[in-house]
């Protein structure tokens, strides 16, 4: 009975942790929070200073009692306190903007394919840590693939390629199960990192990792166009220790970003290699999807589809796709049973 009465005033919660965003899913209410996975922290008193969007104005720019923390680290959670924190902070924000006193929400919480026993116990301990009645693991190129409205729970093959920050999944998926898939360190964060290095061997330029993303974010826009447009970068001169700014063109962006994209597409084509032939001519006829962060990245789909000659479709709103997966999960108990993963007790309970 009290059951039914949580489930009825509950405000059930779906959250994509991921390492360069998180985003959070309220029922009934839609995606209530989109901030950066960033927590920053006094070192003097251990107070939290800011967390998300905050945080983010203030990387690269503090003094040395002020740490900017990321707490996680390829898709997994690396500092288990500094996540709690972030997250009791999402949610209490989410409960003083609800109206009246709502019971504590279950949560349906997305993690990577190659997740561990122990990785998994983390994340169900940080969120029940951090208010949440009930958890339940989802994967995430799952809850991508019901986001995107792609068929997941009949006999046939729907490729999903997730490039999130830290981690990109590339994933098959039938009958409601990921049936083949490759998980690849090479993401939104390492792109960043190709602009950096490329701007320090080419112009002697230290750029940090805020600049390398508006770079890769503007060029992103252009790229699609065949154009070269020029960008400006500014950074410190490594000879001179001064203060330079350099024209940098879409070009040259995508030249920094060749090799990463490559590696991506080699993940692309051993992913279709180990699937069965018959879900490789489901995917040959309705093509793959291209979901996250990095899919905005202008071009990249004709790239990819040049490549293995197979259509892409990239979802519109990438960044979101994942959480509106989860909210369609918690609206519908049998696909939430279908698709959840064995929480780490269950595993435990079964082993016995």
């Amino acid at each position: 009975m009290f059951n039914k009465l949580f489930k009825k005033f509950s405000r059930d919660v779906g959250i994509d942790l991921g390492t360069s965003n998180t985003l959070i899913y309220v029922k009934d209410r839609g995606i209530v929070v989109n901030e950066s996975s960033i927590v920053a922290i006094n070192n003097r008193n251990d107070q939290i200073l800011a967390v998300g969007e905050e945080a983010q104005k203030m990387v690269g720019k503090t003094p040395p009692h002020i740490t900017i923390s990321k707490p996680l680290v390829d898709g997994i959670i690396s500092d288990f306190e500094v996540t709690e924190k972030m997250l009791k902070y999402f949610i209490g924000r989410i409960s003083r903007e609800s109206f009246g006193l709502s019971p504590r929400p279950r949560v349906v919480i997305g993690v990577p394919l190659d997740v561990t026993e122990v990785e998994k116990k983390a994340v169900e301990d940080v969120v029940l840590s951090a208010g949440a009645r009930e958890v339940y693991l989802v994967e995430n190129v799952v809850a991508t693939a019901i986001g995107a409205r792609l068929p997941i729970q009949d006999p046939s093959g729907s490729m999903v390629v997730d490039l999130g920050g830290g981690v990109t999944e590339i994933a098959v998926i039938s009958l409601s199960g990921v049936v083949a898939w490759k998980s690849l360190r090479t993401a939104g964060n390492k792109l960043n990192q190709d602009i950096m290095q490329f701007a320090r061997s080419e112009f002697n330029l230290l750029v940090g990792e805020r600049v390398a993303e508006d770079i890769k974010i503007k060029a992103g826009r252009v790229m699609d166009s065949g154009e070269s447009v020029e960008l400006r970068m500014r950074g410190r001169d490594l000879m001179t220790g001064l203060p330079k700014e350099v024209i940098i063109t879409t070009d040259q962006v995508r030249q920094a970003l060749q090799r990463s994209i490559a590696t991506i597409i080699d993940g692309i084509k051993s992913t279709l290699e180990i699937t069965p032939p018959e879900l490789v001519a489901d995917i040959y006829q309705r093509g793959m999807v291209l979901a996250g962060g990095g899919a905005m990245l202008a071009g990249l789909d004709k790239i990819i589809a040049q490549t293995t000659k197979i259509p892409i479709k990239v979802i519109e709103d990438a960044l979101t796709c994942a959480v509106r997966g989860m909210g369609l999960i918690l609206e519908d108990e049998n696909l939430l049973k279908e698709v959840a993963v064995p929480s780490s007790t269950q595993e435990e309970k079964n082993s016995r």
